[in-house]
């Protein structure tokens, strides 16, 4: 059994910063990559930011210069730092990790159920 549970998401004003935070609990082998996805209102779900267990990162067009994906693989947790907030950012933002559950079995994607992010003028 594994669970990731977002928070961190709610109302900002335009401009603002927001930190989003997930956590992996449950039986859990090895974690490798964990990342952050956004989902709109009518619109597929799109990568925001990914890191390695290494650290190594990969961010979308319009995340790079302002949101800042970290991890702290002691806490099996991952952070999303929010800067500047645009209008276009507001979505349900979910985690996603790939987890090895045990040695026996390769690694598969897990999902958190997402937090809302909202813009404000």
């Amino acid at each position: 059994q594994v669970q990731l549970v977002e928070s961190g998401g709610g109302l900002v004003q335009s401009g603002g910063s927001l930190r989003l935070s997930c956590t992996a609990s449950g039986f859990i082998f090895n974690i490798y990559v964990m990342g952050w996805y956004r989902q709109a209102p009518g619109k597929q779900r799109e990568l925001v930011a990914t890191m390695s267990k290494g650290g190594s990162t990969n961010y979308a067009d319009s995340a790079k210069g302002r949101f800042t994906i970290s991890r702290d693989n002691v806490k099996n947790t991952a952070y999303l730092q929010m800067n500047s907030l645009k209008p276009e950012d507001p979505a349900d933002y979910s985690c996603n990790a790939v987890i090895q559950t045990s040695s026996a079995r390769p690694p598969e994607p897990y999902w958190g159920r997402g937090t809302q992010v909202t813009v404000s003028s």
